[in-house]
């Protein structure tokens, strides 16, 4: 019985055993084009195939590499612009953010979903936005100790037991990473857009880099980045300071080709408004704050591509109603 030896790789030499050389040929241009092809339809064989969510136009993602940049702020206030930019639009806001879901608090909603006639829950309305958020389906202070599968099995809830109606806009905001879930949801529906979310600090830039390239991988288009938090006034003295850096987001998105959709300044009343649970431009919409959102929320339409054929939805059919 002869031993088993190792087989090292480098480059395109084989090692076996330490004792034999052998030296690969290289791969020509159109060898290495039909391998790549063959490597793509062997992967794609177990992906799963998207289906749009019905009633629901287009789907734009707020995704961030790192928790704690401000995502779920801008994906509420990005949703509330979107309405208030056009209001025949009908939005739609989604949270799949199944561990720490902050959509609940931040639109000013309680209770749980009632279901249509067809068993599939219905979103919670307020300031004219449809909402869903797994917060709605687990106790505000209960810990969601989930596995892997049991995740996955709550976002294919998410995604298609929900009675949407008709929505021209869907905003998702995503869990902070490069995950399950993000990947769950870029395969399983089709995304017109995904915002990254990033301050102009450096270790933050270095996730969101990593976000914005994992939705290239899954062919999603990335619209743009956000830079929030990017400067700070004292509103006394109206001195500005940079607290979390200069320009960071806009160096990256020079070197990713990606556009900068606009700032959000760090403000006390875009904190205090999410807490209350009366988003800035809402319960603002004329302070300057407010307008940066708006201004994002036209650069986002702006770089949409046209929605799928089919009948328009006019303001009768918009769902919804202001608390």
């Amino acid at each position: 019985m002869g031993a088993w030896r190792p087989l090292l790789l480098f480059g395109g030499l084989s090692l076996r055993g330490g004792r034999s050389l052998v030296c690969r040929r290289q791969l020509s241009d159109a060898e290495s084009e039909i391998l790549k092809q063959r490597r793509t339809q062997i992967m794609s064989r177990g992906l799963p195939k998207q289906k749009p969510i019905e009633g629901v136009k287009q789907v734009i993602v707020v995704a961030s590499g790192k928790g704690g940049v401000g995502k779920s702020t801008t994906a509420v206030n990005l949703a509330l612009a979107l309405a208030a930019n056009d209001s025949s639009k009908a939005i739609g806001l989604l949270d799949v953010d199944v561990y720490g879901p902050s959509i609940p608090k931040m639109m000013n909603l309680r209770g749980n979903p009632e279901l249509s006639q067809n068993n599939l829950m219905r979103p919670l309305l307020n300031y004219g936005i449809s909402c869903m958020s797994m917060g709605f389906l687990v106790e505000e202070t209960a810990p969601v100790v989930w596995r892997g599968l049991m995740v996955m099995s709550a976002i294919e809830k998410l995604l298609r037991q929900v009675d949407w109606g008709q929505l021209d806009y869907l905003v998702i905001d995503m869990p902070p990473g490069t995950g399950d879930v993000q990947l769950s949801v870029s395969q399983n529906i089709p995304i017109s857009g995904a915002v990254i979310v990033s301050t102009p600090q450096d270790i933050a830039l270095m996730d969101a880099r990593k976000g914005a390239e994992m939705f290239r991988k899954v062919h999603v288009p990335v619209l743009g980045l956000v830079q929030n938090m990017s400067v700070f006034q004292c509103p006394k003295c109206k001195h500005k300071t940079h607290i979390f850096g200069t320009d960071g987001a806009r160096k990256l998105a020079r070197t990713l080709d990606l556009d900068i959709l606009g700032d959000i300044p760090l403000h006390l009343n875009i904190r205090e408004a999410s807490d209350t649970g009366q988003p800035v431009v809402f319960s603002q919409p004329e302070s300057d704050e407010a307008k940066a959102y708006l201004r994002i929320a036209v650069e986002v339409v702006r770089r949409l591509p046209p929605p799928p054929e089919g009948s328009p939805i006019g303001p009768g059919n918009r769902p919804g109603t202001w608390k």
